[in-house]
């Protein structure tokens, strides 16, 4: 049985836990309300859509190129699927997310500008639920890079239907052509030209609709999260060879090169945790420190208010991958302060009374 990988820990900082999402939206071409977009908050069915399984209201044909070969991050055939629905928020920032051929482009661009372009009605749906206006349509898809999913992934998907946008829920299996923005957010499947945006959330349960596929794990699903800012460059795997490929922000392969500093993983690397029920790692242990050694005094200090924070709670680097941490640092016993010996003892000599420790005498980790 494949033993799922893991990343270190410096890239697991940019992985949020698994937490199980039940995510609202319609599997037939969604609430057709006259808002458009806004008509997921009702329905709780997720359509499942293939790699090029166009799904309903399509805005265009397919700009997608060869399919990809489904991603590893998959169940491994050899376990049987969780069972249990659960979502795992991943910033788009993470490399690795996202792969691809070395000089080669996930989607035709230029066709799929002239497809949605060359049918007005159609280009205000589109441009209405990508919030932008229509007018901005080329520049704006010249702006996104052409990739494939490597983990199925939720998303808020949308058809066309008399002459508007509806919004439904959909898991788009690994493999799956879209064009990204610059903090990793697919914004259009190309097998159908649809216009896509985060997933959306509700309470209840959410019944998965449509064709499974070889691998399929309700337990191992992607929802991608906005990068904390606008990156110039995607790091994904190439499926020739298995290495890393940089690709610049709205580049279609041209430009693509071999990273000056690659992710300090491999790039088959696992980008989930373990689908609930399976063996994760154990939690490190308690590094709360344990008190004085026992040929210390016991005296009492007094660090005194305000003592700074030792940034366990601080946010994680805006790179995951630059920064590599042991277990997190202990704050150190304050120094103890012992009361000197008088230089001139008068009358019967006391017992040493603890004296509290000056504040500039404290060591804070």
């Amino acid at each position: 049985m494949r033993s799922p990988g893991r990343f270190r820990r410096t890239a697991l900082a940019a992985l949020s836990a698994g937490v199980l999402l039940t995510v609202a939206g319609c599997g037939e071409g969604g609430d057709r309300t006259a808002k458009g977009t806004t008509g997921t908050a009702e329905a709780k069915d997720v359509l499942l859509q293939p790699l090029a399984s166009p799904g309903p209201g399509p805005f265009t044909a397919s700009t997608a190129g060869a399919a990809a070969t489904p991603s590893p991050t998959g169940a491994p055939d050899a376990e049987p699927d969780s069972g249990t629905r659960t979502v795992h928020p991943v910033s788009g920032a993470v490399p690795g997310l996202y792969g691809g051929t070395r000089s080669v482009a996930a989607c035709d661009v230029e066709r799929q500008t002239a497809l949605l372009t060359d049918d007005e009605d159609k280009a205000d749906a589109f441009a209405e639920a990508a919030g932008i206006e229509a007018v901005q349509i080329p520049g704006y898809l010249k702006s996104l890079t052409p990739v494939v999913l490597r983990a199925d992934t939720q998303v808020t998907n949308h058809g066309y239907s008399a002459g508007s946008a509806t919004a439904f829920q959909a898991v788009l299996q690994a493999g799956t052509a879209v064009l990204v923005d610059s903090r990793g957010m697919p914004r259009v499947r190309c097998a159908c030209g649809n216009p896509l945006g985060p997933p959306e959330a509700a309470d209840g349960k959410a019944a998965h609709r449509g064709e499974r596929w070889p691998g399929y794990d309700p337990g191992r699903i992607v929802a991608v999260e906005p990068g904390v800012k606008a990156a110039t460059s995607l790091i994904i795997v190439n499926a020739d060879d298995n290495t890393w490929i940089e690709r610049a922000m709205g580049d279609s392969g041209g430009r693509d090169r071999a990273p000056d500093r690659p992710p300090p993983f491999e790039p088959d690397t696992d980008l989930l945790f373990p689908s609930p029920g399976r063996p994760s790692e154990p939690p490190p242990p308690d590094s709360t420190p344990s008190g004085p050694a026992p040929s210390e005094p016991e005296a009492p200090t007094d660090p005194g208010p305000g003592e700074p924070s030792d940034g366990f709670g601080d946010p994680p680097p805006e790179e995951p991958w630059e920064y590599e941490e042991g277990e997190p640092d202990v704050v150190p016993e304050p120094t103890q302060v012992f009361p000197a010996e008088p230089e001139e003892p008068h009358g019967p000599v006391e017992p040493d009374l603890p004296m509290e420790a000056d504040l500039g005498d404290v060591f804070a980790g």
